[in-house]
């Protein structure tokens, strides 16, 4: 008959593959059109158009109407494809549904580690799926998906058999350690910070070498043009024919105490001579009463 499992078939979990639905569900999907007119004689080759055709996942909806996808679940646990042919619908990464319905499959009858090792990888794959429960649809993640079927009990209003925790099968040694993206990631960031770092410390180290010499070099400069400044000041008033005007003003106390100061200003032989000096130097000169300390 349609509704009878295949000759031959494995015992899943120690009973019919199809009494992993929930009687109440099975007996409303062989009542419906969908599971008469689309699910007969189905094969491993031909369900794969029927799964490339879906529009969602999900359980039931409506008045518990089965969706089209729990139909084809049913499907391949009644027919149960080989292991090869399930990893080549898992493979198929242009069509979404054909996946999803694959990774249902896998977590609902293959052993626990190879649930691990099938469905962890396929936390990298973002697309989105229509979901459709008693709500209406909705927006789900393919990551979201095979989460939910690695940590939660009912997925897609169906009791998913138990499944052994994943630290457990690591302490037994049957299953290596979780390989994360975001832990790979976060290592990647901290390399490339410390990468920046270093060659941060590298550039100011060298700016510090290279200012350094500069640092010296500046009081030598400053000591050659003070040296300058002073040798050009030493040599104009020596100069004979010098063009600078000089003024000396000359304070002068008598021996009497007067409190009066004389002022006296001396004029270079430039100006002497008339010749047109533009610059004028003015220096103080004592006087000879004011030198003599004996009075």
């Amino acid at each position: 008959m349609a509704n009878t499992t295949v000759r031959g078939a494995v015992a899943i979990h120690g009973q019919n593959p199809q009494y992993l639905v929930e009687s109440v569900i099975r007996n409303r999907i062989y009542e419906c059109s969908f599971w008469k007119e689309h699910c007969f004689a189905l094969t491993a080759e031909t369900i794969i158009d029927k799964a490339i055709d879906l529009k969602a996942i999900g359980g039931v909806y409506g008045n518990q109407k089965p969706t089209e996808f729990l139909c084809l679940l049913l499907k391949l646990l009644q027919i149960q494809p080989e292991k090869e042919i399930l990893l080549e619908y898992l493979q198929a990464d242009e069509f979404k549904y054909l996946r999803a319905l694959a990774v249902m499959y896998i977590r609902m009858t293959f052993r626990p580690v190879d649930v691990y090792e099938l469905l962890e990888p396929l936390l990298k794959d973002y697309r989105k799926l229509r979901y459709r429960g008693m709500g209406g649809y909705s927006i789900i993640h393919m990551d979201e998906y095979v989460d939910q079927l690695l940590t939660e009990e009912r997925v897609c209003d169906l009791i998913l058999p138990r499944i052994t925790k994943r630290d457990v099968l690591e302490d037994l040694g049957d299953i290596g350690p979780r390989k994360s993206r975001l832990l790979d990631a976060m290592e990647g960031k901290s390399e490339h910070g410390s990468d920046k770092s270093r060659s941060r410390s590298r550039s100011t180290d060298r700016s510090a070498g290279s200012r350094s010499p500069s640092a010296h070099s500046r009081p030598s400069s400053r000591s050659r043009s003070r040296g300058r400044s002073a040798s050009r000041g030493s040599k104009s008033p020596s100069s004979p024919g010098s063009r600078y005007v000089s003024r000396s003003r000359s304070r002068s106390r008598s021996g009497s105490g007067s409190p009066y100061r004389s002022r006296s200003r001396s004029i270079s032989p430039d100006r002497a001579n008339g010749s047109p000096g533009r610059f004028r130097s003015r220096s103080r000169s004592i006087s000879p009463d004011r030198m003599d300390t004996t009075a």
